[in-house]
């Protein structure tokens, strides 16, 4: 089979789209034909050696749509998504690949309302957004203010909008809040930290949000000065250093919490039940994902470069 891999960390120099046997999928097992697989910025980060626990050569990759060839009779066949879990495409051999060997509830159902290439764009993203939602106990009538544009943000806006969430979105530049704001979304330019608490105020009628999803790793401080009492602060990102300045004073005299979220804690049998979950909500009427690019896996180390140079829309790589 055609796969991507990379015999070292360090640099995307490593990457080469090599002719690998198939995988033999093991007792408990299946192996998906993968018909579509998107590129994330982690995988890039992966290459470039950031995950310490990465082991090579591996084969990248975390988020995977197809058809399962081999396993038990009744799934062969079948279409279904995938990926995202604990050392998929850092210790165990992902999806940038023809086919890919995985648990057997490692995998759930493709949605009806959704393409190979729209499944493939989904997994870190919506089951980001989704574990923040639901540590942070979003729900129908919840404040909630999303700090950024990127795409585990705007997967938040659309999955707590779909729970009857109220939604405002905040982001730096005003041609991001402009195109937000022409789709229908209630955004606002971000201005000085200080000024957070007020702005956010403004937008959900002189009260303050009880959930901010901070997901670009430089609001946190500000978070947690504006959000409510007993309200939750869900955080993926930080600064380079790790290190953040806040007031642990402000934090625990409202009764504030601070909510860390990484897909990588989770299996891939835990991550099949998340986005069973996510499938769902598109098989209701979430909004289908869009605004992203199919190229073939022979590009992938261009898509690899592509990414890492800051590209604006999602790469989807089709086997």
């Amino acid at each position: 089979m055609q796969a991507l891999q990379f015999s070292a960390t360090g640099s995307l120099d490593t990457l080469q789209l090599h002719g690998l046997a198939k995988p033999v999928p093991a007792a408990g097992e299946v192996l998906v034909e993968v018909r579509a697989t998107g590129v994330n910025p982690s995988d890039i980060k992966n290459v470039l050696g950031l995950f310490p626990y990465t082991t090579t050569p591996r084969i990248p990759g975390r988020d995977f749509a197809g058809v399962i060839v081999e396993g038990p009779e009744q799934l062969l066949g079948q279409a279904v998504w995938g990926g995202s879990g604990q050392g998929f495409g850092f210790y165990r051999d992902g999806c940038h690949a023809q086919y890919v060997a995985v648990p057997v509830n490692a995998v759930t159902p493709l949605p009806k309302s959704l393409t190979f290439a729209q499944a493939a764009t989904c997994g870190v993203p919506f089951i980001t957004a989704w574990d923040a939602l639901e540590r942070s106990h979003v729900k129908a009538g919840t404040r909630l203010l999303i700090i950024g544009a990127g795409a585990v943000a705007k997967a938040a806006q659309v999955l707590a909008e779909a729970r009857g969430a109220d939604v405002v979105m905040a982001a730096r530049r005003a041609d991001v809040v402009q195109s937000l704001q022409a789709q229908g979304i209630k955004a606002f330019q971000l201005s000085q930290e200080g000024q957070l608490p007020e702005q956010a105020r403004q937008h959900f009628k002189q009260q303050a949000p009880e959930v901010i999803f901070e997901t670009t790793g430089f609001w946190l401080a500000a978070a947690v000065n504006t959000v409510d009492t007993f309200g939750r602060v869900a955080i993926i990102a930080a600064p380079k250093d790790g290190v953040i300045s806040l007031s642990s004073l402000n934090l625990y005299r409202r009764g504030g919490s601070i909510v860390g979220i990484n897909s990588l804690l989770y299996s891939l049998e835990e991550c099949a039940q998340m986005l069973k979950r996510i499938g769902e909500a598109f098989d209701a009427g979430l909004p289908a994902p869009s605004g992203f690019v199919e190229l073939p896996l022979s590009q992938a180390v261009a898509a690899y470069q592509q990414v890492s140079a800051g590209a604006a829309e999602k790469i989807v790589l089709i086997p």
